[in-house]
């Protein structure tokens, strides 16, 4: 088996890839500049030793010629050396010949070969190698193009340049010498030029993959570090992301509750915190479409960051909600604050109907460390702040704090009461006139706590919705809804339909049409028997809660539009026919005997529902003056406590037959 005479560093014979080729030729270039700098001195002396024998020998003339074209081309060859480095870099229109690689290249190689061709005269010195100075002359040919290709590894054209002319005039002049002797010593010439040819290729393949394995281990080395400072750069921006508001560029939730718990826990001293909300917002939204909500958006950061200092943290907390936190020394300068900031969002913003925007604040004082506290306080005032109407701030006190201790007690007691049955649905009736039986029982959510007494139904549904309770609580008053209306199916009363109220949350959180439409196909109920009262904002919220509406529509479910009159919509919904059934909000009612504009404005909605084949339910209904005045104004159903008042569902039929022999109106 034969056995390899291959290096480690003897590689395919392939094409070095484009990105390598300039760096590796550059370092060929350097090295063999500095190998001929240090062979030239040496090629010098062995030029001056051949000149003093050639003087010796009677030669003096060929000796003097042949120095001095050995001693040009070397100075020559020694200032090819000293050129400045080629530059790939330069445009090439403005780099000078002598820069380019491919000239530096050939320069070198010119050079050795006129180099080679002056060693190749030496037989001029020796009669053709016949004196008997030839083996001298023989020997130090031998030897400087041994020392040539030692010196020439990094380009073998070089070296090769230089030996291949040089012992070419040896085995030609040894054979026109003729003999056999001679002829014996051209032979081992061609071997020993065909040797140092191999080893010079040899050797450039060896550099060149030394220089490749160098370039490539930098080029990675650089890919790395390149790699390091991306990923470093990209965690960043990752977590700058992570903690500020994409759109605004302000601290988003997550880091502005970072950042103020670093504050809090730094010092014991007095601050601030302010949960500031958009009022009016979400009907820029829906008017002007989303894109010149979020310019209002980030034109109301820019604002508050106009109002605060240094020391504040700003932040948007999420949807139309902005926070602000800072150390304060006094109630005057947080309450100062506030009302600038209110000053400042409620001036008119261009784009938008002047005062349609403004900002309610909840503000909270502390010294205390428990965020999360801090956090349910200042929202507890915010809550307080919109109640009382936009463009107000609220200071959490004694009574909030007490509201919110009460609102803690309901959260935590919701979920068992709804278990255990302490909720429960009462119903009132709406009567038609000239009926004795109710048209529609409407259900309406109890609430009485063992310690806080009776909780609103808005109270219950928002404490539901907060704590993800929503869904039980409507599938409990649907429960109950539906077992009324069997209660009534099995007394005789079939044409009576029972209504239950449906939450904006509950609408938008739920799927309120699928859990409606399953609970009355399992129980084999007709869906027309039921009533779904929706306020006017729910009919508007998105496409999706539409889709609902018109899903119940379609199945035969009754929509009521519940409180008309008080959105900003009504006339909306009713030129789409996206309801079948309008109740006039109570306000209207209250004062209507003494009113001729409330007069007015309930006969026109009648008048209205009437020419656009729509129920009008006149809800609030106190006293005989009221009733006889709806009456008056062509009112056909009727609601409120003059009426019936809510009860118990186990209350509920033996009312119902008491009244069936006596019709109102």
């Amino acid at each position: 088996m034969p056995s390899s005479r291959h290096t480690q560093f003897d590689l395919p014979v392939a094409k070095i890839p484009d990105e390598l080729s300039a760096p590796i030729v550059l370092d060929q270039i350097a090295e063999i500049k500095s190998c001929v700098r240090v062979a030239i001195p040496v090629n010098m002396m062995l030029g001056m030793v051949n000149l003093l024998v050639a003087i010796r020998s009677d030669l003096p003339l060929y000796g003097i010629v042949w120095f001095v074209a050995s001693l040009t081309v070397n100075l020559v060859r020694l200032y090819l050396c000293y050129l400045p480095a080629p530059d790939v870099g330069q445009v090439s229109g403005r780099r000078s010949p002598l820069r380019s690689i491919a000239v530096q290249r050939y320069l070198m190689w010119a050079g050795a070969l006129l180099s080679g061709l002056v060693w190749a005269w030496v037989p001029i010195l020796c009669a053709g190698y016949t004196s008997p100075q030839s083996l001298f002359y023989l020997t130090v040919v031998c030897g400087v193009t041994a020392g040539a290709v030692t010196h020439g590894t990094p380009d073998a054209r070089t070296p090769l340049c230089f030996i291949l002319p040089a012992l070419a005039s040896v085995v030609i002049c040894l054979l026109a010498a003729g003999g056999f002797e001679r002829a014996c010593i051209a032979f081992t010439t061609i071997v020993y030029m065909a040797a140092l040819s191999r080893s010079s290729i040899r050797a450039e393949r060896t550099f060149k993959a030394l220089s490749r394995a160098k370039h490539e281990a930098t080029t990675n080395a650089a890919a790395l570090s390149a790699a390091h400072d991306h990923s470093l750069h990209i965690i960043d921006i990752m977590r700058y992301r992570a903690t500020h508001d994409d759109l605004t560029g302000l601290l988003n939730r997550s880091g502005f509750l970072t950042e103020v718990e670093e504050h809090m826990k730094a010092g014991p001293d007095a601050y601030c915190l302010m949960f500031i909300d958009l009022d009016g917002f979400k009907a820029v939204n829906d008017v002007y479409g989303h894109r010149k909500g979020d310019q209002v958006l980030i034109e109301a950061a820019r604002r508050l960051q106009a109002q605060t200092h240094g020391k504040s943290l700003l932040a948007r907390m999420g949807g139309d909600e902005f926070a602000i936190f800072l150390p304060v020394t006094a109630f005057q300068e947080a309450t100062d604050l506030a009302q600038s900031v209110i000053g400042a969002l409620s001036v008119h913003m261009d784009g938008v109907d002047t005062g349609a925007l403004g900002a309610s604040i909840g503000i909270v004082m502390s010294l205390q460390a428990d965020l999360a506290d801090v956090l349910a306080c200042a929202d507890e005032a915010l809550y307080a702040a919109k109640n009382g109407g936009r463009n107000r701030y609220h200071v959490f006190d004694n009574e909030l704090r007490e509201r919110l201790e009460m609102r803690r007690d309901l959260e935590r007691d919701l979920p068992r009461h709804l278990e255990d049955g302490s909720l429960d649905v009462w119903f009132q009736p709406i009567f038609a006139l000239g009926q004795s039986l109710p048209n529609t029982i409407e259900a309406l959510l109890r609430w009485r706590h063992p310690q806080h007494g009776w909780i609103s139904p808005e109270n219950v549904v928002r404490l539901a919705a907060i704590n993800g309770h929503a869904e039980p609580l409507l599938r409990f008053v649907l429960h109950r809804a539906s077992q009324l209306l069997e209660a009534l199916v099995q007394a005789g009363l079939k044409e009576i339909k029972v209504a239950i109220n449906i939450s904006p949350r509950e609408m938008a959180q739920l799927s309120v049409d699928t859990i409606i439409l399953e609970h009355f196909e399992a129980l084999g109920l007709a869906p027309p028997l039921l009533d779904v009262e929706i306020t006017e904002e729910t009919a508007f919220e998105t496409k999706a809660i539409q889709h609902k509406i018109q899903s119940l529509s379609k199945a035969g479910v009754t929509i009521s539009l519940d409180d008309f009159g008080v959105g900003y919509s009504s006339l909306e919904a009713l030129r789409h026919r996206r309801v079948d059934r309008i109740k006039i909000d109570r306000s209207f009612v209250s004062n209507i005997t003494r009113s001729p504009e409330d007069q007015h404005l309930v006969s026109a909605i009648i008048d209205y529902g009437r020419k656009f084949d729509l129920e009008v339910v006149i809800e609030g209904i106190e006293t005989r003056e009221d009733y006889a005045m709806i009456q008056g104004l062509g009112g056909h159903l009727f609601q409120g406590y003059y009426l019936a008042r809510p009860v118990p569902e186990s209350d509920l039929l033996d009312y119902l037959l008491a009244r069936e022999t006596e019709p109102f109106g």
